[in-house]
C-alpha cells in the first residue's frame, strides 16, 4: 500500500499538492490526470525519491521495488536486445557472467552462472526481452542493432521495454503511449492489464486511460481525490460531483439569507432575542460550501479554408519512397489515393509501414519514384509533422513565428489570432525556450491555421497535448470544412474525427472496412507482426535511406511448414532446458571432459534455437 499523509509538495515557490490523504493499495493501475502543471510529472519524482515531501509523509512498502521509464537513452554501442535485458540488473549480470565464462571456456564460472540464473529463473530472459521488443514493434532483425543506431522515437521505446523487463511492484509510466503506434499501444494495454504489480501511470489518451485503469487520481488546483473506475467513469463522477456541490451552495446561500434576514428584523427585539443569537450561531456554523468554479475550457478554431475546391489532391500509380546516390528506395507502390473537400482519412499501419512516406508524398516533400501527383492549383495544405514542435526557433515568441509567416501582417491581428489559440497577452512575446512540449505542440498547430489550409495533413499531432486540447482540437477539425488525412495513437481523436480509414502495410496503400474497434480486434487476432523487413529498415539511423521493400500479397502461412518449424522451436529449447539442469547439477562438475561437451552442446543448441525462431518468424511474417 501506498500512503499519503498530510502530503505537501512544491517545485520552488509554487505549491502543487497540499493536505492530500490518501491510500493506493496493492494491484491498483491508477491514471493519473489533470492540466499541465499540477504537479503529476513532480508527484512521481516523489514516489521515485527524487523529491522531498515539503510537508507530511508519503509511505511506500520498505521491499518495495519500483521501475520506471528513463527519460534519456544513453548513445551506446550495446546491442538492443541486451540494453532491454539490463532493466533485469541481477539476471544481467548473470548472463554475462555466463556468456564470458563460456567463452574462457572456465566450466567452475559457468556452473556458478547458471546456478545464479538457475536462482532467477533466467534462463528465457533472452526470449523475454525478445517479446517485449516485438510487442513494442521491434522487428527480430533490429534486435541486434546498436541502441545508437536508432532514433530518438525508437529510443523511448527500448527505455519503456527496458522498464517492463524490470522486476517492479511499483511501475510509474509518464505518457507511455507517445511515440507508440495504435498496434503498440493495444499490445502495451493487454501487458499492463496483466501485470500483477502496482501501476501509475500518467497519460493524455483517454481511450488508453479507459483500457487499462482501475481508478483515476484527479490533480486539480493544489487537490489530489481519488475516483474508482477508468476515465470516463471518473468523468461521470466528477460531473455529478460538481452538480451536487453546487445544489449544496445554493441550498447553503438560501438558508444564510433567510438567518440573516431574521437577524436583521429581530435582533433589537427584545422577545426575539434568544431566537436571534440562536440563529446568529447556526449562521457561524454553516460549513461554507463553496461555489463550483467555472473552469475556463480550452477552446480553438480553425479558419475557414480561403477557397474550397472539391477534388484537392490525387495520386496515381504512384510509387512512394527516397531517393538517394545509393539508388532509388521504394517503400509504397502503385498507390491510387484520392482527396475531396470533406473527406476524413485515418491512417492506420505500423511504424515503419509508411504511413509518413505517404503523407510526405501528398505534401510534395517526396517526389515520386513513378506515376502522377496532380494538386489543384488552389491546393493549401496545413502539414504538421512528428518533427514540427523541433522547427520552432528558440529565442524567438508566437508573435515572432507569425511575423515571419506574414512580414506585412498588423501586430494586433496577430495577438487576437495568438488568443484564441490560448497565448493571450504578453504570452504572445515570450521567447518559447520557457514553453511546454503542449505549448510549443499548440503553437505549431496556430502557425499551420494561419494559412488558411483546405487540406490538413496531421502525423500525430497530439504527442505532448493534454486532455482538454486533444478535445478542443476534436471539436475544432470536426467543423473544419476541408479535407483531412491523420496518422494518430490517439484512438478517441482519430476515431472522432475520421470517416473512413486506410492501411498501410507491406508496401500497400488499402481502404480498410471497419473502424477502430475492428481494427483492435485484428490486431489482437493475427498471429504475428507483418512488414518487418520494411519496418526493420526504417527503425534505424534515419541518415540511412530505407531499403526497398517487394511489394507481397497477403497469404496464411503453410500450415505443415508452421507445424514443423513450431514443432522443431519446441523440440530445441526442450533439449537446451535438459543440457542446462545437467550443467547447473554440481555432481556434473566430477568430469572436465563432460562439462567441456556440454558447454560445446549448449553453444551448439542456442545457435540452432535462434534459427529456428528466426525462420518461425519468418513464416509469421509472411503472414
Amino acid at each position: 500500500m501506498i500512503c499519503f499523509r498530510d502530503f505537501a509538495l512544491r517545485r520552488g515557490e509554487r505549491l502543487l499538492l497540499s493536505n492530500v490523504d490518501l491510500a493506493l493499495h496493492a494491484g491498483w493501475r491508477v491514471g493519473v490526470v489533470g492540466r499541465n502543471g499540477t504537479g503529476k510529472s513532480s508527484l512521481f519524482a516523489a514516489l521515485m525519491g527524487q523529491l522531498e515531501p515539503d510537508k507530511g509523509d508519503l509511505d511506500l512498502p520498505g521491499k518495495a521495488r519500483i521501475a520506471w521509464v528513463a527519460q534519456e537513452t544513453p548513445h551506446l554501442p550495446d546491442p538492443a536486445l541486451d540494453f532491454v535485458m539490463s532493466g533485469d540488473a541481477a539476471l544481467h549480470a548473470a548472463v554475462k557472467a555466463e556468456r564470458e565464462a563460456m567463452a574462457r571456456e572456465d566450466w567452475e564460472a559457468v556452473a556458478e552462472a547458471h546456478h545464479r540464473l538457475a536462482e532467477l529463473n533466467g534462463y528465457d530472459a533472452d526470449a523475454r526481452a525478445a517479446r517485449l521488443m516485438h510487442g513494442l514493434g521491434f522487428p527480430t532483425a533490429t534486435h541486434g542493432k546498436p541502441v545508437a543506431d536508432f532514433s530518438g522515437g525508437w529510443r523511448v521505446r527500448l527505455n519503456v521495454a527496458r522498464a517492463l523487463m524490470t522486476p517492479s511492484d511499483l511501475l510509474l509510466l509518464d505518457e507511455p503511449t507517445n511515440h507508440l503506434d495504435l498496434d503498440a499501444v493495444v499490445w502495451l494495454e493487454d501487458w499492463l492489464k496483466r501485470y500483477d504489480g502496482t501501476l501509475l501511470v500518467i497519460s493524455h489518451d483517454r481511450e488508453f486511460l479507459d483500457n487499462v485503469t482501475t481508478h483515476i487520481l484527479h490533480l486539480h488546483e493544489g487537490t489530489a481525490k481519488l475516483y474508482a473506475g477508468n476515465y470516463t467513469a471518473f468523468e461521470r463522477q466528477r460531473a455529478e460531483h460538481l452538480r451536487q456541490q453546487q445544489v449544496a451552495f445554493e441550498k447553503e446561500q438560501a438558508e444564510r439569507a433567510h438567518l440573516q434576514s431574521f437577524i436583521d428584523r429581530f435582533k433589537a427585539k427584545a422577545s426575539k432575542a434568544r431566537q436571534a443569537q440562536s440563529r446568529m450561531k447556526r449562521l457561524a456554523k454553516l460549513a461554507g460550501t463553496e461555489a463550483v468554479r467555472v473552469e475556463r475550457g480550452v477552446s480553438i478554431t480553425l479558419p475557414e479554408p480561403l477557397k474550397l475546391p472539391n477534388t484537392l489532391l490525387r495520386l496515381s500509380h504512384a510509387d512512394c519512397g527516397y531517393r538517394s546516390h545509393l539508388g532509388d528506395a521504394t517503400i509504397l507502390r502503385d498507390v491510387k489515393f484520392g482527396l475531396e473537400a470533406g473527406d476524413r482519412i485515418g491512417l492506420l499501419g505500423v511504424n515503419g509501414a509508411g504511413k509518413s512516406t505517404l503523407v510526405k508524398t501528398l505534401v510534395g516533400e517526396l517526389p515520386l519514384l513513378a506515376g502522377e501527383r496532380v494538386a489543384h492549383p488552389d491546393l493549401r495544405i496545413g502539414y504538421f509533422a512528428q518533427h514540427t514542435v523541433d522547427t520552432l526557433v528558440p529565442g524567438t515568441s508566437p508573435i515572432d513565428h507569425l511575423r515571419e509567416l506574414a512580414p506585412a501582417g498588423n501586430t494586433q491581428d496577430f495577438r487576437n489570432f495568438l488568443g484564441q489559440w490560448q497565448f493571450p497577452g504578453d504570452r504572445a512575446f515570450e521567447a518559447i525556450d520557457t514553453f511546454s512540449g503542449g505549448e510549443k505542440a499548440r503553437l505549431a498547430l496556430a502557425l499551420l491555421a494561419w494559412n488558411k489550409p483546405n487540406l490538413l495533413l496531421l502525423d500525430e499531432p497530439t504527442n505532448h497535448l493534454d486532455l482538454e486540447m486533444r478535445e478542443a482540437l476534436a471539436e475544432a477539425l470536426s467543423d473544419f470544412d476541408g479535407a483531412i488525412v491523420m496518422v494518430s495513437h490517439d484512438r478517441h481523436l482519430i476515431g472522432l474525427v475520421s470517416d473512413t480509414y486506410w492501411r498501410v502495410h507491406d508496401g500497400v496503400v488499402e481502404p480498410f472496412d471497419g473502424d477502430l474497434d475492428d481494427y483492435a480486434a485484428w490486431l489482437r487476432s493475427r498471429p504475428a507482426g507483418e512488414g518487418g523487413q520494411q519496418k526493420a529498415a526504417e527503425i534505424a539511423a534515419p541518415a540511412k535511406a530505407p531499403a526497398p521493400a517487394p511489394r507481397k500479397a497477403a497469404t496464411r502461412p503453410n500450415p505443415v511448414k508452421l507445424q514443423q518449424a513450431e514443432t522443431r522451436v519446441a523440440r530445441l529449447e526442450e533439449k537446451l532446458a535438459e543440457c542446462e539442469a545437467r550443467l547447473a547439477d554440481p555432481a556434473t562438475y566430477g568430469d572436465a571432459g563432460a562439462v567441456a561437451d556440454l558447454g560445446r552442446q549448449q553453444m551448439q543448441l542456442r545457435g540452432e534455437l535462434e534459427a529456428a525462431e528466426a525462420e518461425l518468424l519468418a513464416l509469421y511474417d509472411a503472414a
